[in-house]
């Protein structure tokens, strides 16, 4: 109620989960997105969307790594995982944590087992040195600091009668390219990167 007695023309939303999902519930109860007021929440996930449902979450903005339409290689991706979760599609922690699981595999093969256990460091500098390459997040590549540039997207929650069907909720509002997607190395002062 505060924030729509501020006049604002986007309230965000900074927190997660289940407080997220509530305060969306609330100001669709107390009509604040009827009334022209954008929600954007710093943190969502497409099975958030799920939980509050379309009618209620229609309009809200996010930004997201992945999303499982968003090219034939997702949707391709995703119909492998749905086979095993039907009633849940992955968000972009799931396909985060397949990338990277990947992209170790990978590297240790190339490096051949005995190599990769016998120097953890080796290991990951050959991960940082080895450009990524996957179906969740196409080529990649891992900076000095462990950040792995991948691009960011900004959607809207579709309107119940935009989506197609299950789980299509997302309309892509822009792409930040992945070199702007994340704060540069330079003003990261991570001890990880040596001067």
């Amino acid at each position: 109620m505060q924030a729509q007695a501020s006049r604002a023309k986007v309230i965000g939303l900074a927190n997660a989960g289940a407080d997220t999902a509530n305060c969306v519930k609330q100001a669709a109860e107390f009509g604040i997105t009827r009334r022209g007021v954008k929600l954007a929440a710093l943190l969502l996930f497409v099975n958030d969307v799920q939980g509050i449902g379309l009618q209620t979450a229609q309009g809200l903005v996010c930004t997201e790594s992945f999303y499982w339409d968003t090219n034939d290689k997702t949707r391709a991706w995703t119909q492998r995982i749905v086979r095993r979760t039907p009633t849940n599609y992955p968000n972009m922690i799931h396909a985060g944590c397949y990338s990277a699981t990947l992209h170790f595999l990978k590297t240790v093969a190339a490096m051949g087992v005995p190599a990769a256990k016998a120097s953890g460091v080796e290991l990951i500098n050959r991960m940082k040195a080895t450009p990524s390459e996957d179906d969740c997040f196409g080529t990649g590549t891992i900076r000095a600091d462990g950040r792995r540039l991948i691009p960011s997207f900004l959607f809207e929650v579709k309107a119940p009668s935009e989506s197609r069907g299950p789980w299509d909720f997302y309309k892509l509002l822009q792409t930040t390219p992945a070199n702007e997607a994340f704060r540069p190395i330079a003003e990261g002062n991570c001890p990880l990167v040596r001067s």
